[in-house]
């Protein structure tokens, strides 16, 4: 049973929708039944120690969602030393990595459990990093979380129901409030700031518009937070269910000024003189197709380099817009310039190097498809483009599909058929080349056999030389390729 529960009356969702707080907790019931032994045996471990331990935040909030996973979150009055002690020999694995913010980690069959000391952190004026404080109370710890519905309790081995702040009627009405001051609660963390769109996207919920205000006033304080944390709240963002509700509340507030200023910066003036489509809008409908070709494509999932390259793919066209007397507007080799922006931003952000090129390679190329016309393109063209995009052709595939917002149906079924020819034609030169791993006719052991060199840059020359054959002709014989190298030597020893 869930003890504690005060059920207020039928509260609508902001889809006009009835939900009944009875439905709320049928859903929280069904869910901590099925986590039950994990969590009663917790429980009662700790309260033979004389420690209190409840399940708190996300995993409550998800419960009343009907979406609970198997991270677990608890708090608990003992000290991090005594929580080590108290889980090992019940655990099938502890570990400590977090112990410096009182935190020990450790799973239980298939339940992945993070325990953490009644806390409260708060970063100083000039800080990039939270100093972290013991607390002595639940109802404490509740109140330094970020959101009321982050801020709801249940008290174990009793299963009592805690809510200190109205986080359940908040669920109900999916809205997100601090549950004190907004002011107070972005002074202690500014990273909550960026939480409040991670949580709009991930969950479909409207923020209280007091703490809109707040962000907005306070959206410089963002600078003093880590780029890293900052990055892991962006990535979350952008994988959710919701990004545009996410992106756009960066946007209105002034955060993304400061942690993604290339996206405002798509909100293009307008001149009555010069037509163009509205960047920033078209940049979030690619974002939201590229989306739903995920699914069919790129297996179960977000993906998100496929996702922040549709989010990055116009942002070099600020720097390139220019007005023609006709009045149309160019934005010549955005593509280029936006890669070089994108690289600059995601460098800045700490992303790894192999998401960087991946993006980065999809912003350059997503432009390339709209030289093949109505199918003008040479074999050895495809060849090229495939060649250029590598690993991320599939991904190329969506970006370019999703790039199409035009409301004129007719061109945009033109655009999908030329598409799916140059799709086709892909798979056949594939069957029958083996496009994906192109390589010259003749490897490097081959080519210094054939031309009596050692070991160095004429090496590389010539199968450079051998690999641009190969794109252009196809598969060569090996007498073939044999000839073509030779002459290639003779041509440079006469010039």
């Amino acid at each position: 049973m869930l003890t504690g529960w005060r059920a207020p009356p039928r509260v609508p969702l902001v889809s006009d929708e009835p939900l009944l707080m009875s439905e709320v907790q049928e859903r929280a019931v069904h869910e901590l039944l099925r986590i039950a032994p994990v969590i009663d045996e917790l429980g009662a471990l700790f309260q033979a120690a004389g420690e209190q331990i409840a399940l708190v935040g996300g995993p409550v909030r998800d419960a009343m969602l009907g979406r609970l996973q198997n991270d677990l979150d608890f708090t608990t009055s003992a000290r991090p030393e005594v929580t080590e002690r108290l889980v090992r020999g019940w655990a099938d694995a502890v570990w400590d990595i977090g112990r410096s913010f009182g935190t020990i980690g450790c799973r239980r069959g298939p339940w992945q459990i993070e325990i953490t000391t009644y806390r409260s952190e708060a970063y100083t004026p000039d800080s990039r990093k939270p100093s972290v404080e013991y607390g002595d109370s639940l109802v404490g710890d509740l109140g330094r979380r970020d959101f009321t519905v982050n801020s709801m309790a249940i008290v174990l081995p009793g299963r009592e129901f805690e809510d200190p702040y109205g986080g359940i009627v908040d669920l109900a009405h999916r809205v997100l409030r601090t549950p004190n001051r907004p002011e107070d609660s972005f002074t202690d963390d500014p990273l909550r700031m960026m939480r409040a769109a991670r949580f709009a996207a991930q969950l479909g919920f409207t923020v209280d518009p007091a703490v809109v205000a707040a962000m907005t006033d306070m959206a410089e304080r963002i600078t003093i937070v880590s780029a890293e944390r900052v990055r892991d709240e962006l990535v979350k963002l952008i994988c959710a269910p919701y990004p545009r509700r996410g992106l756009t509340l960066l946007v209105e507030t002034g955060l993304a000024d400061h942690v993604l200023p290339e996206l405002p910066a798509l909100a293009l003036e307008r001149d009555e003189h010069h037509r163009h489509k509205d960047v920033y809008e078209h940049t979030l409908t690619v974002l939201e197709q590229s989306m739903e070709l995920e699914e069919g494509r790129l297996g179960a999932g977000p993906d998100f380099v496929s996702r922040f390259a549709a989010l990055m793919h116009d942002v070099g066209k600020p720097r390139t817009r220019r007005f023609q007397d006709d009045g149309t507007v160019t934005f010549h080799h955005h593509d280029v310039v936006g890669a070089k922006i994108t690289r600059k931003r995601m460098q800045a952000l700490r992303f790894s190097g192999d998401e960087i090129d991946a993006v980065c390679r999809l912003v350059e190329l997503h432009l390339r498809f709209h030289g093949y016309g109505t199918g003008e393109w040479t074999d050895s063209a495809v060849r090229r483009y495939v060649r250029d995009a590598g690993d991320e052709l599939e991904r190329l595939h969506m970006l370019t599909r999703a790039d199409c917002t035009t409301r004129n149906q007719r061109k945009a079924d033109r655009l999908r058929r030329t598409y799916d020819d140059l799709e086709a034609r892909i798979a056949r030169l594939s069957e029958q080349e083996e496009l994906a791993s192109i390589r010259p006719d003749l490897n490097g052991d081959q080519i210094m056999e054939i031309l009596g060199i050692p070991p160095g840059r004429e090496v590389g020359e010539a199968y450079k030389h051998l690999l641009e054959l190969r794109l252009d002709n196809g598969p060569m014989s090996y007498d073939d390729a044999r000839t073509a190298l030779l002459e290639w030597a003779a041509s440079r020893e006469q010039g």
